[in-house]
């Protein structure tokens, strides 16, 4: 009896994690100390909100009374009533029926695609649509095709052959974001909305990076765009401008029950801490009153002083500010080299971004200091690398 080859599975490991460092892709978590050195144009919490005492404050009144963790899935017993206030600020916030929390983003994406398309029908996302957004697509089993960032020519033309090629009874979910997470772009919303419909499709949008930021209260680009009745899935996250954990879809009371019937990242895992909930309910109350107005100028002064714009209350500007320099070791260097200077701006690389177009990704929030931000453009110049 022969025997079959045996791999040694740290060696091959071992291998494979080598290779990730000669191409300059190594990757390390790095702890940063609550009162760090530099001044981090990192994370994505926007408006300032994730250290704010008020929703810790919510969040510990929740502890006392209910304890650390929801104990269950939400349909067995995990379900609160701050679950479902939170739900209900949402759909308001959203001007939708209803709403559903998850507890990622991440697992909102792969839960709802595969609840509303399967076997036969199409999902048609924009080529730089987030990650979990083409997961959720593949575990669907749909048929997948990919259409050129914002090129909506491109888009109308895959549409158009689906409707030709496929059976009428197919389902089609085009998918995009409102605000692109790495390059900091805007979709054409109004323009998808109008694809959507002239080829019967559902549209889906991705507000991650919007919710918070953008549109009357802070309610998000589509909102602002005055489209919330034509989008049938609205997509956000609670762990960016809301500055605290999870995310959670919003559209009509059918959508939301089809979802609590056959959402699989919902059904099989415990339910969000009650404390988060909370304290993200508490988040929306800001983020929708005249401080959360005065925390989005603050931003767009910030984004204005490093983009050297004016600052826009008709054109969104954004957060996102990618440095594109391409080579994935020169990345590494320069991000080193402005955290010796005092800027924490971590590389972005593959797989985040193809090959070849490495990143410094600078966010930009409410909370940071003009002095910070023409600091960093200095360190920025300084080293050759151009902030504009």
């Amino acid at each position: 009896m022969s025997q079959i080859a045996s791999h040694p599975f740290p060696e091959v490991l071992r291998a494979e994690l080598q290779a990730f460092r000669n191409q300059g892709l190594e990757r390390v978590l790095q702890v940063q100390p609550v009162s760090s050195p530099s001044v981090s144009f990192a994370h994505n919490d926007y408006l300032g909100l994730a250290r704010d005492a008020r929703l810790a404050e919510a969040a510990i009144e929740v502890l006392r009374s209910w304890g650390t963790g929801a104990q269950a899935a939400r349909l067995i017993s995990g379900h609160s009533s701050w679950h479902q206030n939170l739900e209900q600020a949402l759909a308001s916030f959203k001007h939708t029926e209803a709403a559903l929390t998850f507890p990622t983003g991440y697992a909102a994406a792969v839960g709802t695609i595969p609840s509303l398309v399967r076997n036969g029908d199409y999902v048609v996302l924009d080529k730089l649509s987030h990650a979990s957004l083409f997961d959720g697509a593949k575990l669907s089993g749909s048929h997948i095709k990919i259409f050129n960032h914002n090129d909506l020519q491109h888009a109308d033309e895959i549409l158009h052959w689906i409707r030709s090629h496929a059976p009428e009874s197919a389902r089609i979910l085009l998918v995009a974001e409102s605000l692109y997470s790495m390059d900091g772009d805007f979709a054409p919303l109004s323009g998808l909305v109008e694809l959507k419909n002239r080829h019967g499709a559902w549209l889906m949008i991705d507000e991650a990076h919007a919710t918070g930021v953008y549109g009357p209260q802070g309610q998000g680009l589509i909102a602002a765009s005055h489209l919330s009745q034509e989008v049938e899935v609205q997509m956000g996250t609670l762990s960016k401008a809301v500055g605290v954990h999870g995310g959670f879809i919003a559209g009509s009371r059918a959508l939301i029950d089809t979802l609590l019937h056959k959402a699989r990242s919902f059904l099989f895992t415990t339910g969000t801490p009650p404390a988060l909930a909370a304290a993200a309910q508490r988040s929306l109350e800001i983020i929708e009153s005249p401080e959360g107005d005065s925390l989005r100028a603050k931003l767009r002064s910030n984004i204005a002083l490093f983009t050297r714009a004016k600052p826009s209350f008709n054109e969104p500007t954004s957060p996102i500010q990618p440095v594109r320099l391409g080579n994935e070791a020169k990345t590494v260097e320069v991000s080193q080299q402005l955290q010796h200077l005092g800027f924490f701006v971590p590389p972005v690389r593959y797989p985040t971004v193809p090959l070849g177009e490495a990143r410094l990704r600078v966010t930009l929030n409410s909370n940071h200091f003009p002095e910070a931000i023409e600091g960093l453009r200095g360190a920025l110049s300084s080293l050759e690398t151009d902030p504009a």
